[in-house]
C-alpha cells in the first residue's frame, strides 16, 4: 500500500485497515511458526504499512488539534 493512498483515507478507515493489518502480522507469524509460511518478505511488509497506518492517524490528530 502506497503512502499517497494512507494519508488520502479518512481516520475512520484508517482504523478499520490497522485492524485488518495487525490481524494479517497475526496470521502471518502463526504460519510462520509452522512453517506454512512461503513469503517471509511480506511479514515485513505488513509492519511497514501498520506504521505507515499508525503515523497517517497520528498526523490526522495533529492536525485536528491545531
Amino acid at each position: 500500500m502506497k503512502t499517497t493512498e494512507i494519508m488520502n483515507m479518512p481516520v475512520d478507515e484508517l482504523n478499520v485497515k490497522l485492524v485488518s493489518l495487525k490481524e494479517e502480522l497475526f496470521a502471518l507469524r502463526f504460519q510462520l511458526a509452522a512453517n506454512q509460511l512461503e513469503n517471509t518478505a511480506r511479514i515485513q511488509a505488513v509492519k511497514k504499512d501498520i506504521a505507515r497506518v499508525k503515523t497517517a492517524i497520528r498526523a490526522a490528530e495533529l492536525s485536528a488539534q491545531q
